[in-house]
Formats: C-alpha cells, structure tokens, sequence
C-alpha cells in the first residue's frame, strides 16, 4: 500500500526531476534510500532511565523499535567506559521511511517556534541532507506531558542523487520547507 508521499513521487517528482536534469531513463531518478534518526544521551553514563526514556520517545515518533548504540571506546574525561549504552537509533526504509518524512514536513517542522525553513548548506557533497532538531516535542506523538527533559534528534536522509543539486531539487520537490 502506497502512502501519498510515495504516489507524488512517482507521478510529480520522477517527470520533474526528468525535466529538470534531463535524464534518459526514469531508472536514473535520484530517490530516498533510508531515512536514519538518531538520539544521542550523554547522560546515559550517571542515569540509565535517561535511555529507556529516549528509546520510547524514539518508537513513539518512526513507529519501530530503535537499537541501542554503545560506546566503542573508553574516554575517562567523560566516566565512559567502553560498551556501555550511549544513545539509539532507527533506520527506517520502505513505507514507513515514507510516511515519516511526511509527519517530519508537514506536521512536526512547522511546529518548530520562528522557524523560517531548514537550512538549504546540511548536504554532505554525495546527496544525503542531515538535520538536527533540538526537541522532541514537536512531533504529534510525544506527549508533553510525559516527556522529563527535552532531547534532541540527527534525522540523516540518505538518497541515490549524485550530488547535492539533485538531492536538494529532489527534497524540494517533496515539498521540504529550504530557508535559504
């Protein structure tokens, strides 16, 4: 089953990404690999609740279980040591891929107070756009009632463009809100 997202893709954006760069065949359309989310808790080291609080925050807004990244080395500066939990992450593809990237444009963006768009220079020169968000509250699905601190989240969008003109004409073309 198609989600909206995924139909205006393969009937606006392939045709006008085909327009625009001139492709041959509509197989050579930059599209969305994997959408990756991930939450990082430093305070996980002192408080391990820290992380169960962000693993159900982190499955309330992808809608799957997130896996529980740990430290790969010691840092005492820090009081890490090596292979304790330090954060989780979500790889999403497919529909849901789709359908987050949905809620992310349509709902939980322009909750974001003064927002004036996403800044148009996060490509990483091969096509991926990285976004930070500094709260979790803007998505529909936390409730703020529940929440006991404010986390913020890295979304990574991983396309198949070649370059960051194309992932950018592609994201645009999905309706991202570019600032500048």
């Amino acid at each position: 089953m198609a989600t909206a997202l995924q139909e205006r893709y393969q009937n606006k954006v392939v045709p006008a990404l085909i327009e625009r760069f001139s492709y041959g065949n509509p197989m050579q359309v930059p599209g969305l690999e994997k959408i990756v989310v991930n939450i990082g808790c430093g305070d996980a080291v002192q408080e391990s609740k820290v992380l169960d609080a962000a693993i159900g925050d982190l499955t309330a807004v992808t809608g799957q279980k997130p896996v529980v990244r740990r430290s790969k080395k010691a840092i005492s500066n820090f009081k890490l040591r090596q292979g304790i939990p330090v954060g989780c992450m979500v790889t999403m593809r497919g529909t849901r891929m789709f359908e987050f990237l949905d809620r992310l444009i349509n709902f939980a963006l322009p909750q974001i107070r003064d927002f004036r768009g996403v800044s148009g220079r996060s490509f990483d020169g091969r096509g991926n756009y990285n976004l930070g968000l500094k709260d979790q509250i803007i998505f529909p699905e936390i409730d703020y009632d529940k929440i006991d601190q404010l986390r913020g989240m890295d979304i990574a969008i991983v396309t198949s463009a070649n370059s960051d003109g194309e992932a950018r004409e592609l994201l645009a073309q999905f309706g991202m809100p570019f600032g500048n």
